[in-house]
């Protein structure tokens, strides 16, 4: 039966990825036709193709010495800076070419001429194609087409509205650079390489996405980075065929090793010196153009719980903040499920003063323990999505307020008991402390307290196994998703449920380095002390 529906499933995926395929090598689909020689041919073309585009404009001008040339420059009006076209490009060679000598001998119709003599734009690109030549126009890049010529010039004189540099929301810190990532790819590439002054880091660009046409970007240290896990990356950002690309959720769910997996195996950031940390590790960083959301791959499961601010800190209090980030997340998943498989199923192992106390504050509940801690549950769900969604200064209001309210109105109501509030509470103050597992402890959270409404303990413990057991199952990009504790490693657990000095993690960690690179990212022996007089000294 399972066989017979994999089968109608893989049959129906081969099926709409051929119709796929089809639809998109139609003849006419993909313009790849050469630039003409004759301007008016160019110009009637690109007319015709974006005909109902307002906010095109294309402006023909002669010029040269004599103005004899004729020549046109294309662009989208509300996708460039109109002060410099004129400053960098008309001005120079609708007047400078006029100040040219008379022994000057300057072939006009030739790009190659016209750029490195009057375009002092230096991010231009020299096109052939047709289908090049639309794909810069769309992009924001002004093109300039001279009668005569096969070549067009792509000059990127766009105008981009961006927001400043901030301190991302998602992940504030005490202590800390307080810089984060915006939408602009350019920029989240340079506050990379403020922080890796290395001639080794490497930019790899990928424009992907059928009419979003979006860039994509791959930044890593050659040499540190294993070229097996970029060559991987390469090939899973190649294989993506569809429309559009609007954020890097996109890129994580076409390319993460296990799409059914409720944990999530690519992590992603909004701080430049969290993400540089991990590519001087040896990870490779995935930007996408018009997010703030920086993906890195590999990930590993215990990363989660650890904050960009445990480094920065001495190692004691990180080291205790981390224990905490593991309880509560245990607390966060578990703590409704044990209270109900308590209260339910095992009395016994409640404490007498306090069963007693459990018993009369559900002497009025007319639910089970079971519905009644799903209703708080979904009830919290609930407040925090209204809190997410609605405007900042109104969601704060609908989440104290509405917890507040509709938890006092349902104790006195007697539809729910006081115990209750208090587990529900807890647990939910403890998902926040895990932002990274939000989505997984949530659905663990319902998964958990029906199997305690099922079977009590035992039904929480056969989901701690199968939980385990698909965890160990895992792999990002190659890693086992467990390390360093799936397989051991002795040297990688100096970062896990506590964070040791940093001058004893002297090597990279050993599942991400690249066998043949040096796994060391400081120099041995480097534990602090004070100074010692020697005799010398003395004398």
């Amino acid at each position: 039966m399972f066989g017979y529906i994999l089968k109608k499933i893989r049959y129906f995926s081969l099926k709409n990825k051929n119709e796929y395929m089809l639809q998109n090598t139609k003849p006419g689909k993909n313009n790849s036709e050469p630039i003409s020689p004759y301007l008016e041919k160019n110009l009637e073309v690109i007319k015709g193709i974006l005909r109902d585009c307002s906010d095109l404009t294309i402006h023909e001008f002669n010029f040269g010495r004599d103005r004899r040339f004729k020549g046109a420059l294309i662009f989208i009006n509300s996708m460039v800076d109109k002060e410099g076209i004129h400053k960098n490009i008309l001005q120079p060679l609708m007047y400078d070419a006029l100040l040219l000598q008379d022994n000057v001998d300057m072939d006009f119709t030739k790009i190659d001429t016209i750029r490195k003599n009057f375009i002092s734009i230096t991010d231009n690109l020299k096109v052939t194609l047709l289908s090049d030549l639309l794909d810069n126009l769309l992009a924001g890049a002004s093109i300039l087409l001279i009668n005569g010529s096969k070549e067009a010039l792509a000059i990127k004189s766009g105008k981009r509205e961006s927001r400043s540099i901030e301190e991302p929301g998602t992940e504030a810190v005490v202590r800390g650079p307080r810089e984060g990532f915006v939408e602009n790819v350019k920029v989240n590439i340079a506050l990379i390489r403020r922080k890796i002054k290395d001639t080794d880091l490497c930019v790899e660009k990928f424009v992907i996405g059928e009419k979003s046409k979006t860039d994509v970007y791959i930044v890593y240290i050659k040499n540190v980075a294993n070229p097996k896990l970029v060559e991987e990356i390469r090939r899973r950002l190649k294989r993506i065929k569809t429309d559009a690309i609007l954020e890097s959720g996109y890129i994580e769910q076409f390319i993460e090793d296990s799409p059914y997996s409720i944990f999530p195996t690519i992590s992603n950031s909004e701080k430049p010196d969290k993400v540089a940390a991990k590519i001087l590790e040896g990870r490779a960083a995935i930007l996408v153009d018009g997010t703030p959301f920086v993906l890195v791959v590999p990930m590993v499961f215990v990363e989660s719980f650890q904050s960009v601010e445990d480094y920065y800190a001495r190692p004691y209090l990180a080291s205790i903040m981390r224990v905490i980030r593991f309880l509560s997340y245990i607390i966060s998943t578990l703590g409704p499920a044990i209270y109900v498989a308590l209260t339910v199923f095992h009395q016994e192992l409640i404490p007498t003063q306090l069963l007693i106390s459990i018993a009369e504050g559900r002497e009025r509940v007319p639910f089970p323990a079971i519905l009644e801690a799903f209703l708080m549950i979904f009830t919290f769900d609930i407040l925090r999505e209204a809190g997410v969604r609605l405007p900042k200064a109104v969601g704060q209001t609908v989440g104290i307020v509405g917890a507040l309210v509709l938890g006092q109105a349902s104790v006195e109501a007697g539809l729910i008991s006081p115990i209750m509030v208090i587990v529900v509470s807890t647990t939910a103050i403890a998902s926040f402390a895990v932002p990274a597992q939000t989505d997984s402890g949530t659905i663990l959270r319902y998964i958990y307290l029906a199997l305690a409404g099922i079977a009590g303990g035992f039904g929480i413990i056969m989901g701690l196994l199968a939980t385990l057991l698909h965890l160990a199952s895992l792999r990002s990009f190659g890693i086992p998703y467990l390390w360093p504790i799936v397989p051991l490693d002795f040297t990688g657990l100096k970062d896990v449920f506590i964070r040791m000095p940093l001058w004893t993690m002297s090597k990279r960690p050993k599942a991400i380095v690249w066998e043949n690179y040096d796994s060391y990212n400081q120099s041995p022996g480097l534990m602090p002390s004070p100074y010692k007089k020697d005799k010398s000294d003395s004398k």
